[in-house]
């Protein structure tokens, strides 16, 4: 999971709307969740027939990673014959009123990521009493069925965690500075435990303010210069990735830096041999199965994963050895 730092802009509100429907496409103003606030019959508008489902996110404007899994929920939307609206909010309590707005809505089925469980806990509990089936994905491993989620889809985190803890040893690394870019975030969280549990070098913890990157890479070049004993970097996300590999040039760092999830331009950096390995979750398949399963619930009954376990998507990881297979498709917007 990743959220991608909003350099001039407030971050407590950070709204995204991408609907897959011809009609409110073409008009000339939609409302976050479906439909023309002029009260135009846009295709997903009452009287049409079409599944209409939303998917909330936790992810912020421009983020790259967000725009893969929307690309891969519009791919499934688009199979499907689906009435799509995507929406993201990086504040939990907004993330939560959009929730909201879909059940009023009377939508057919929601999917949400559950980075702030406790804040999407009364929201979910609303769909499901209004009778509406609701997934996660990306966040929220740990707390999707105690939520009443009917599936899930995503990597587990503390799993990926610990591979790539198990894959420091292998490089004999001795220290490693995993930085977490959002506070109480549970994914990340759980990434750094993760690799705290299995690594047999010391791991220290590095908390950062993400919506602003300049003060990421001084965090991280500060933290360098004081302590020459790190020799991996562990990032939780592209953008900050390609930071680091910044912070560790101005620091004077012989460090290393590793990632969890990629984008085009961190595939190049791997290539390169400026970022040893990312963690690859593969949103787009997480956004292309999650609003899938829905449709499958909603004309077959079928429920992945029995409703009991996850549906994993990661980790899959990319090395210089085979970065350039799946640069093809970075480059395409879905890896």
């Amino acid at each position: 999971m990743s959220r991608t730092p909003q350099h001039a802009r407030s971050p407590r509100r950070v709204r995204t709307a991408a609907v897959v429907a011809a009609g409110c496409l073409l008009a000339a103003a939609c409302s976050p969740l479906g439909g023309d606030e002029e009260g135009s019959d846009a295709a997903g508008g009452p009287g049409d027939d079409r599944m209409r489902i939303v998917m909330v996110t936790h992810g912020g404007e421009g983020d790259a990673f967000w725009d893969r899994v929307r690309k891969g929920a519009e791919a499934a939307a688009a199979k499907d014959g689906i009435d799509l609206t995507y929406a993201g909010d990086a504040d939990a309590a907004d993330q939560a009123e959009l929730v909201r707005d879909a059940v009023r809505d009377k939508v057919d089925g929601i999917a949400v990521t559950l980075a702030k469980p406790q804040a999407m806990k009364g929201p979910v509990a609303e769909a499901r009493k209004a009778g509406i089936p609701v997934v996660g994905l990306n966040s929220g491993m740990d707390a999707w069925r105690s939520a009443g989620l009917l599936g899930y889809f995503g990597q587990d985190e503390s799993v990926a965690g610990r591979a790539v803890g198990d894959r420091l040893n292998g490089l004999k690394a001795e220290k490693a500075l995993c930085v977490i870019h959002e506070r109480g975030n549970v994914a990340l969280e759980a990434r750094c435990a993760g690799v705290k549990k299995t690594f047999r070098g010391e791991t220290e913890m590095l908390y950062v303010e993400g919506t602003d990157m300049k003060a990421v890479g001084a965090a991280v070049t500060a933290r360098l210069r004081q302590d020459l004993s790190i020799d991996e970097v562990v990032m939780n996300g592209a953008a900050f990735a390609l930071t680091a590999v910044e912070s560790v040039e101005e620091a004077g760092s012989k460090a290393q830096v590793v990632t969890f999830d990629l984008d085009e331009e961190l595939i190049a950096a791997v290539e390169r041999g400026d970022v040893r390995f990312a963690v690859d979750q593969q949103p787009y398949l997480q956004g292309y199965l999650a609003v899938d399963a829905l449709w499958l619930y909603r004309t077959n009954g079928n429920v992945s994963g029995g409703g009991v376990a996850p549906v994993l998507t990661g980790p899959a990881f990319v090395t210089r050895s085979d970065a350039d297979a799946v640069a093809g498709f970075a480059a395409d917007g879905t890896r």
